[in-house]
């Protein structure tokens, strides 16, 4: 079953003679509990797709449905709540708040949503994560994977059923690489989260189901990968369990 369905998308910036075309009349569709990896060079135009896909820009043209709807039938305002609601986003450089403590940071989209936070969701991220003993810490009394970790958390918190991520690795050590990307493939294989993350890492674009390559801002590859690694990540590999035995499902 399709979750996701990306229709002849093109984004535009600027216009006339400095018109430049970051994506052009991209089309794919995704299903339930899928993990892609969309990679290409620098420029091409990756991270504009996943802006898209999460409503963070509007296209020039074409659609992204999800669930069969048409986020940018949505205004602004709407679409702030879908990002919160419904998605969950990952970035390269965290993009936390630094005079919010890692609690804070986490549980931002539900309080910003005025809604009360599920403490056992909140409780069970936090073990998974092995952010415990570290909840009124602010970012910058954390090392870079414990950032990313709380962004992770973030992006979790509401339980979205689609994770999108722009090099969640890039700026972490090997490591820490392999253990944030255990607990997404964690929580992408054992919730049934669709999971579409950026990479240059050929690491990472192997454990995918699926790779899409883009290049001067066109879709060139869309591969499904039956040989698909698993991702063995020894504890990480029981986050998704340990959500769902906690009441984080």
């Amino acid at each position: 079953m399709n979750i996701l369905t990306v229709e002849h998308l093109t984004k535009v910036y600027g216009s006339g003679d400095t018109a430049v075309t970051a994506l052009n009349d991209v089309s794919f569709t995704v299903e339930v509990g899928e993990f892609i990896a969309i990679i290409g060079s620098s420029g091409s135009g990756k991270s504009t797709l996943l802006h898209l896909i999460g409503g963070v820009d509007r296209p020039t043209s074409g659609t992204v449905k999800l669930q069969g709807q048409n986020i940018f039938d949505r205004s602004d305002e709407q679409l702030a709540v879908f990002r919160r609601r419904e998605v969950g986003l990952v970035y390269q450089f965290y993009n936390l708040i630094p005079v919010l403590d890692v609690v804070e940071n986490m549980t931002l989209p539900v309080r910003m949503d005025g809604r009360a936070v599920n403490e056992r969701r909140l409780a069970a991220l936090l073990r998974a994560l092995k952010l415990e003993g570290r909840e009124h810490y602010l970012p910058n009394q954390l090392s870079g994977g414990q950032q990313q970790r709380v962004a992770i958390g973030r992006a979790l918190m509401n339980a979205p059923a689609i994770v999108l991520a722009d090099e969640p690795t890039g700026n972490l050590d090997s490591k820490n690489s392999t253990e944030i990307m255990g607990l997404l493939r964690s929580s992408n294989r054992e919730l049934k989260q669709t999971l579409i993350v950026i990479t240059h890492d050929e690491d990472i674009a192997l454990m995918a189901d699926r790779v899409i390559a883009i290049e001067d801002g066109r879709l060139v590859r869309d591969e499904r990968r039956r040989d698909a690694a698993v991702y063995g990540m020894g504890g990480a590999a029981r986050t998704a369990a340990h959500l769902r035995r906690t009441g984080g499902e």
